[in-house]
């Protein structure tokens, strides 16, 4: 299978975004279905399963230059990954605390997932503590207002506009460093092979003299 793009390959970032972005020869079917579910729009979420059933290969490659090896992505194995970075832009952070001050638990948890479900808002990003779970959406505000709405019968909201998430796969601690340059951090999660981060762009100070 074979999908045709503007570009020539799986990048390393989006080259709009970024400089020295690299293209990426290879990719195995789980690490493709990663970088989708994180955002990657070079191929959609749904396409890499159903070829991975069947070990079909899916070569991503540029209709600019026809005859360019493009990725491959297949059943690789031990393959060595650069860092990779997937933005979602125009993101809303909501913290979402017991009213209580009681711990954030199971019940809690399943009442605001299936909110979440009712008005079908994708979470790009999570992260809970004792008394409150915290989440990245999509700037959809009619729907982040009804949800709210219903939320707010149970919990105490906070929103704060203006976000962008930063996923980065196989990230190293300069690269880290760099991304969070003049950047205000609303949220961050790591594993040990993928960071995700809330950042906004810090507001340059007037000087006065």
């Amino acid at each position: 299978m074979v999908i045709w793009k503007d570009v020539s390959g799986v990048l390393t970032a989006d080259p709009r975004l970024f400089d020295n972005v690299q293209k990426l020869d290879k990719l195995s079917y789980q690490e493709a279905i990663e970088m989708t579910y994180y955002g990657a729009t070079v191929i959609h979420p749904k396409t890499i399963k159903p070829i991975q059933n069947k070990s079909i290969p899916l070569y991503v490659k540029s209709f600019l230059d026809p005859d360019a090896e493009g990725t491959i992505i297949s059943s690789f194995s031990d393959l060595n990954y650069p860092p990779v970075v997937m933005v979602e832009k125009n993101q809303i952070l909501l913290k979402i605390t017991t009213r209580d001050f009681s711990f954030v638990v199971e019940s809690h948890l399943a009442m605001i997932f299936d909110l979440f479900a009712k008005y079908r808002i994708k979470i790009n990003m999570m992260r809970n503590s004792a008394i409150s779970f915290s989440v990245s959406v999509n700037n959809d505000t009619g729907k982040i207002d009804s949800l709210c709405a219903e939320l707010e019968a149970n919990f105490n909201i906070s929103r704060q506009d203006g976000f962008q998430v930063y996923t980065v796969r196989h990230f190293t601690d300069q690269m880290i460093e760099h991304l969070k340059e003049n950047k205000l951090i609303g949220m961050e999660d790591r594993t040990d092979k993928t960071l995700q981060m809330a950042v906004k762009d810090i507001p340059l100070m007037t000087l006065k003299h």
